[in-house]
């Protein structure tokens, strides 16, 4: 039984390389300069910047106060869990990382090679960690249909870019959706009335696509830029 569980998880990693692997080898220097960009979390302060102020234009203080202490509460939970706790504690080197057994085979854009481990994903765990939140605060199927979208690709770029296996991802991903639906889930059975901001009969929210203009204008832009 020991035995089959090394094969088993093996096989696990061998194919969290070889996925890695054809990820990265599809590379061009258009793509290079874009998902630099998009994987640099300054290029995305306008997109956050929306959402504080959809926040200001549609809820009290009181409310906008909890909701950015939450969301505070959220990434930072994400970012530790990963960088702080898991990654020293696994120790799985980074793909680009000069002593990684395979870094001689990885493309890496500008000599970006991140730090030393790579397992989980702390940009996967911080950005889904912000997406579900949303999710969870909106319910707007637009917004969090982008917010997927968004997420996804840059998830994608971390495996571009030599940084990440899929691995690495996946569990960031499901670090970002535990942090954001436990805080989540206390933050509904702490709050009072008045930080009631969403109603499931729907309520009308002023400028509530600004987020996602902001959002689709940062990616035109990028696009443009990378040329």
């Amino acid at each position: 039984m020991l035995l089959l569980s090394i094969n088993i998880f093996q096989t696990l990693l061998d194919l969290d390389r070889d996925v890695f692997l054809t990820i990265n080898s599809c590379h061009n220097a258009y793509w290079d300069n874009f998902m630099v960009l998009c994987s640099d979390r300054r290029v995305w302060v306008p997109f956050y910047l929306s959402f504080v102020y959809m926040m200001f234009r549609n809820f009290p203080l009181r409310v906008n106060i909890i909701c950015f202490l939450v969301i505070a509460m959220v990434i930072t939970f994400s970012d530790q869990i990963t960088s702080t706790f898991i990654r020293p504690w696994i120790g799985r080197l980074r793909p680009a990382n000069q002593q990684s057994p395979i870094a001689h085979l990885v493309h890496i854009v500008d000599g970006y090679r991140g730090g030393n481990f790579s397992f989980p994903s702390a940009h996967a765990a911080n950005h889904w960690a912000f997406t579900f939140f949303i999710i969870y605060l909106f319910r707007r199927h637009v917004l969090s249909a982008f917010m997927v979208f968004w997420a996804l690709v840059v998830c994608y770029s971390r495996l571009y870019l030599g940084v990440h296996y899929p691995l690495d991802i996946l569990s960031g991903m499901l670090i970002g959706f535990i942090g954001a639906s436990g805080i989540y889930y206390l933050f509904q059975r702490l709050r009072g009335e008045d930080t009631h901001i969403y109603k499931p009969a729907g309520r009308n929210l002023k400028h509530e696509y600004i987020p996602l203009y902001t959002g689709v204008l940062t990616f035109i832009i990028m696009l443009v830029w990378a040329a």
